[in-house]
């Protein structure tokens, strides 16, 4: 069987553990379903992947000082450089595949701040190059959102459109690439990728009041909060130390989740305000190990996007501190749509009513969930179907329906 030459794309071994759960879960379909595929990265944390999951990587950026923000002279024109020189790197490891594959997150989406030379940049270089040698570029359950900046939206519509296939993880995302003039006839939607990792077994409610996870982000709102983003952070934090506090008031144990490395000084915070014993931080280095904490819990309240989909993976009853539109509508496809909570916004009395009302009905959101994960489980399955027709259409199609039906 002809080797297929597959490289995999994006912010990846970066420090966001949902980001490198999609590459999971991608990993675990070419591995089953197309062995012969010769895998390797180009990510922003390259060290990181190739001893995590054993594949060669190469640094996305040429300048390392990439995500640092630029005052001096020299660091500018380093930036300045680096683009130049991204060009030519990119195009010549797209060169080199027979398919590109970006696997899940928000790619098209400006939810949390970001700037157009950055990450859009990169996208578009990938796409525009996958375009001109005739590599096959796939964005495989990303998310999607309507654009303010100008020049982020127009690179992010290029780059949707220069992709060979396009999937997103939710409705919204699809009508927001739509709206943006995107031809998304073609266009289907699954549910996020991590849903094809493995589910670890849940926990059997004790009958006692029990742990809780709160999963906490460094949030400071989107792009367009920029000028009020410390107070965005200040009331977010607030609100959800008093929640924390008033759990530990009624004895309830408090287990502190983080998603990426930046929401260490959020979990500090929360640790020195309320100091009490029943408070703990747990030390997640990927998907699995949410999940496992998730599903060790009687509930979960959560913020980022990737927090929130662990815990209904795990089956464990789940209130979101949502901040975007992704949030609500995996809360909305997992029976969950009244358990959400604006993250610019935090009450933490109303917030505490809303989780008292989550552990009341928790014995039949545990079915629901259970019911919800069995269809996810499937229609991913389907996507992978669907991925192999699309990007590898020399190869053996067996494959594909055994990776769909297997357990």
């Amino acid at each position: 069987m002809t080797s297929v030459r597959v490289g995999m794309f994006g912010l990846l071994g970066s420090g966001n553990l949902g980001n490198d759960g999609s590459l999971e879960a991608v990993l675990g379909y070419l591995r089953a379903q197309h062995p012969e595929a010769v895998v390797d990265a180009l990510c922003g944390g390259p060290e990181v992947v190739a001893v995590r999951y054993g594949i060669p990587a190469t640094r996305l950026h040429w300048y390392r000082g990439e995500y640092r923000t630029a005052s001096r002279a020299g660091a500018i024109a380093g930036k300045g450089l680096g683009k130049l020189v991204d060009a030519v790197r990119t195009a010549a490891w797209v060169r080199r595949h027979d398919v590109v594959i970006v696997p899940g997150m928000g790619v098209l989406e400006a939810t949390l701040p970001l700037r157009p030379w950055g990450f859009p940049y990169s996208l578009f270089l990938l796409c525009a190059t996958g375009r001109l040698f005739g590599t096959r570029v796939a964005l495989v359950s990303v998310g999607a959102a309507a654009i303010g900046s100008r020049p982020t939206r127009a690179l992010v519509r290029w780059s949707a459109r220069l992709a060979a296939y396009r999937s997103y993880r939710d409705t919204q995302s699809r009508d927001a690439m739509r709206a943006m003039g995107v031809d998304t006839t073609r266009d289907e939607v699954y549910p996020d990728l991590a849903f094809a990792l493995p589910t670890p077994p849940a926990s059997t409610p004790s009958g006692r009041p029990g742990p809780v996870c709160v999963g906490v982000m460094a949030f400071h709102g989107g792009d367009d909060d920029r000028s009020r983003a410390e107070e965005i952070h200040r009331r977010y934090l607030g609100g959800t130390t008093r929640f924390v506090r008033a759990l530990v008031n009624d004895g309830r144990p408090v287990r502190l989740l983080t998603g990426d490395a930046c929401d260490a000084p959020v979990v500090a915070a929360i640790l020195a305000a309320v100091d009490s014993p029943l408070v703990t931080a747990a030390e997640a280095a990927s998907l699995a190990d949410l999940m496992r904490e998730t599903a060790a819990a009687d509930a979960v309240v959560a913020t980022r996007y990737h927090n929130l989909v662990c815990a209904v993976k795990a089956g464990t009853p789940t209130l979101a501190l949502s901040y975007a539109a992704k949030s609500d509508a995996l809360m909305d496809r997992m029976g969950l749509g009244a358990y959400c909570h604006p993250a610019r916004e935090v009450d933490a009395d109303r917030l505490l009513e809303q989780f008292r009302a989550l552990e009341k009905g928790a014995a039949q959101l545990r079915r629901t969930l259970s019911e919800r994960n069995q269809v996810a489980e499937r229609q991913l399955g389907d996507q992978f179907v669907s991925l192999t027709a699309a990007l590898f259409p020399a190869t053996d199609h067996a494959h594909a329906h055994t990776y769909r039906e297997a357990p």
